[in-house]
């Protein structure tokens, strides 16, 4: 007995190395295969379709792969469980537990084949339809083993998990669309992950014909197989939901690529290097009012002209509106073109930094005295947009109406080189012509930046201070960067919304009533128009041009770029509270006295020509600027004679005299100050007792043409010019014509004017004491 059992035993070990050296040989035959037939990997010939999202998952753009396939990755987590539940039941509901193959589907399927001669039904598997779509095979037998095969070896490589997360991505949803995502999004605008019951349904039983039953085109097809699959799930939906499913109509929208924020979905998708789905911060419902806002305004505006315009968050620096050209679809507006990246003239729109500036560094308030007449800064001579001048201005009155020479006057005390450092670094880029450095025409945008820059910086209006770089994706860290005191943003923002304290803002109504700040610019030549303004919850900006930089005559910010920003803070939700903005603690208002500029005191008060209420920050009321043109003391002293008020000196004075106390105008503002202010603040004329010892100083004398004269000019030819000279001033006298200087020099010396056309002439000599004499003539055309 010990002899047979042993034989027996050795038998049984026998066997058992021959089965695992088969099991051995099986398993490198299979390696070997797996080595030779590898798996198509997923995505190299069909990669997924690059997708970037609005903020509520929406989609904003799509790109396709190169078939023009429409495939968004999705993960398990991030499909409705109702579609999971309904794939499963209805195909292949041993999913989960099989090898990728299940024999008694196939031998069911097998079966019915060979008795109606036609399939009846597929007997594949999840694993078999991945299968499929990685490695399509023909459907015959061959084809069919094929498949199996690449089923097991997609078991072997891949857990259950991944074959279903492969399925989701690869399964044929009709047309272009491919996976639940694209379909969802496709038919259905919106994600997988909000499906209901019925639709659940109708995207599980899709693959099977997906051409056939398309829902677009086949309505009532996709309804029939729809609920074929809602009556096989009565068991575990239960029959109320799915008696409440089977009424739902089938309805899908026309398949459309999404096309929302293109130009930001363009940059987003360059800037993510590869990522297939990006998430933005963009409010699809913002954007879409803003694009047919923009689209609406284009068609009253030339061809060739575009818009852009961007709309930010001031809480969470978040971009929830982004136009980069007019209209997406108009070629003739170069609408690939994106504005809000592109480096520009500001024209005026840096001014408002300029005054926070200067009011942080103590050379300000808001109602400083400042000079709106033809000056020349080192050969520098500026002129206003509307080619006028003011006279005597407020820093509010110059930021309000956008005046140019009071702004070079401030630049100039506070450095162009010190401007430029500030603005750069409080994030704003500036890029100057090539060879060139900071210098005065800066502030009046010989200077290049962008619109998104712009809005960013202007952000600090609105924010205490702190300008934001604009964020437009969410994982995007919020930079921020001091660009000027709380105080000297808080006065800058109300100049600009409500004109400041003494409330004389031009056509500030609209502002202050949306509780909007904005400021308009125009570059040289009409080439570029702005917008920028804030609000307590966004900052807008508006561009209007052309990108190809061809000027538009008649175009600036006021009248083309400033009612669309009105109109851009009209569609946003604008969470007001209704209180009024409270100063900080270091802003206050306080009394000032023109010409000095110094608070209204007991000592001052009877120097005072003019008061203005201003704000002051710090508590500090820093002088008017010192003059340009003479020298010494902003007081000086004349005496008048008491009984006919005339003016005289001790030394030729003939009965009383009166000592007057006087605080000078700049001498440049003498000549533009009104007739009863002149008559008010300046010395009257001498006493003739005085009259020959002091009238030569008294003023200066143009000769050569009288006030009121009137000149023929031939109507053929060229009209000489006309030479003028001086009488009273030896030394330097400055020549303006229509409130424009053409020119400097030694009154002794003739100035010779030109009248090149018919008109008024209005000419002014001016000296560096402030005297000056004025003479209008008149220019007719010859008969």
């Amino acid at each position: 007995m010990a002899f047979a059992w042993n034989s027996v035993v050795a038998k049984i070990k026998r066997r058992r190395r021959r089965w695992l050296a088969v099991g051995i040989v099986m398993v490198l035959i299979l390696l070997a295969l797996d080595l030779l037939f590898p798996l198509p990997q997923p995505g190299r010939d069909s990669p997924y379709a690059v997708v970037v999202l609005a903020r509520d998952g929406s989609p904003l753009r799509a790109f396709p792969d190169g078939q023009h396939v429409w495939r968004h990755p999705v993960k398990i987590a991030d499909v409705s469980p109702l579609y999971l539940e309904a794939l499963v039941a209805y195909e292949d509901k041993w999913f989960w537990w099989h090898p990728g193959v299940n024999p008694l589907a196939l031998m069911r399927a097998g079966w019915q084949w060979m008795v109606h001669g036609r399939v009846i039904s597929g007997g594949s598997t999840i694993t078999m339809q991945v299968a499929r779509m990685l490695d399509p095979t023909p459907r015959t037998i061959t084809g069919k083993l094929r498949q199996i095969a690449r089923a097991l070896q997609l078991e072997w490589h891949y857990s259950k998990q991944g074959i279903l997360t492969l399925y989701l991505n690869y399964a044929p949803m009709g047309g272009v669309l491919e996976g639940v995502e694209a379909a969802s999004r496709g038919y259905l605008y919106k994600p997988a992950k909000r499906l209901t019951h019925a639709e659940a349904a109708l995207l599980a039983v899709l693959p099977q014909a997906p051409s056939l039953m398309r829902p677009d085109r086949y309505p009532a097809r996709a309804r029939t197989a729809r609920d074929k699959v809602l009556r096989r799930l009565e068991a575990k939906w239960g029959l109320t939901i799915v008696a409440d499913a089977l009424t739902e109509p089938v309805y899908a929208q026309r398949i459309q690529e999404p096309l929302l924020a293109p130009l930001l979905a363009e940059r987003l998708r360059k800037e993510a290097k590869g990522q297939l789905r990006i998430d933005s911060t963009i409010d699809p419902a913002a954007q879409a009012m803003l694009e047919g806002l923009l689209a609406d305004r284009a068609g009253s505006l030339p061809p060739r002209v575009s818009l852009a315009t961007l709309v930010m968050d001031n809480r969470s620096l978040e971009v929830v509106a982004y136009a980069g050209s007019a209209d997406f679809a108009d070629d003739q507006r170069f609408a690939h073109v994106d504005m809000v990246q592109a480096s520009r003239s500001p024209g005026s729109t840096l001014k408002p930094f300029l005054y926070g500036f200067a009011l942080d560094e103590g050379l300000i308030h808001s109602e400083s005295l400042l000079s709106d007449v033809p000056q020349s800064f080192s050969g520098y001579q500026p002129g206003n947009f509307q080619q006028s001048f003011h006279g005597a201005v407020s820093v509010s009155e110059a930021l309000v109406k956008s005046l140019n020479v009071p702004a070079v006057e401030v630049l100039e005390r506070l450095d162009p080189v010190r401007f430029s450092g500030l603005l750069q670094s409080s994030g704003l880029t500036l890029n100057y012509p090539r060879g060139a450095s900071p210098n005065l025409s800066i502030i009046l945008g010989g200077v290049g930046t962008t619109l998104e820059d712009l809005v960013g910086a202007y952000s600090s209006f609105a924010r205490k201070g702190l300008a934001g770089k604009p964020r437009f994706i969410p994982q995007q860290p919020i930079q921020e960067r001091r660009v000027m005191s709380e105080g000297a943003a808080f006065i800058v923002r109300d100049i600009l919304e409500t004109g400041g304290p003494t409330a004389k803002a031009v056509n500030s109504a609209a502002g202050a009533q949306r509780g909007i700040a904005w400021k308009t610019g125009t570059s040289f030549g009409f080439r570029d128009a702005w917008a920028i303004g804030v609000s307590d919850h966004y900052t807008v900006g508006v561009w209007v041009g052309r990108p190809d930089g061809t000027p538009n005559p008649g175009f600036f910010g006021a009248n083309v770029a400033s009612p669309l920003l009105v109109d851009v803070f009209s569609i946003l939700p604008e969470n007001r509270t209704g209180k009024i903005r409270q100063p900080p603690s270091e802003v206050t208002q306080a009394l000032i006295c023109w010409p000095l500029g110094t608070r209204l005191i007991d000592e001052t008060a009877p120097l005072c020509a003019s008061q203005r209420t201003a704000w002051v920050l710090g508590g500090v009321a820093p002088p008017t600027f010192s003059d340009r043109l003479r020298s010494g003391s902003a007081r000086y002293t004349y005496y008048l004679n008491k009984e006919n008020g005339k003016r005289v000196s001790p030394e030729c004075a003939r009965g009383p005299i009166v000592k007057i106390e006087a605080a000078r105008w700049p001498a440049a503002l003498e000549p533009w100050l009104e007739p009863g202010l002149r008559a008010k603040t300046l010395p009257p004329e001498w006493d003739e007792t005085c009259d020959k010892l002091y009238r030569p100083e008294a003023g200066i004398k143009i000769l050569g043409l009288t006030d009121g004269e009137k000149i023929r000019r031939p109507n053929t030819g060229t009209m000489p010019p006309v030479k003028l000279e001086v009488r009273g001033q030896p030394g330097k006298v400055y020549w303006m014509v229509n409130g424009q200087m053409i020119a400097s020099g030694k009154g002794t010396m003739a100035q010779p004017i030109r009248f090149n056309q018919a008109g008024r002439y209005d000419i002014t000599a001016l000296d560096d004491q402030g005297r000056y004499d004025r003479i209008s003539v008149s220019v007719i055309e010859s008969q």
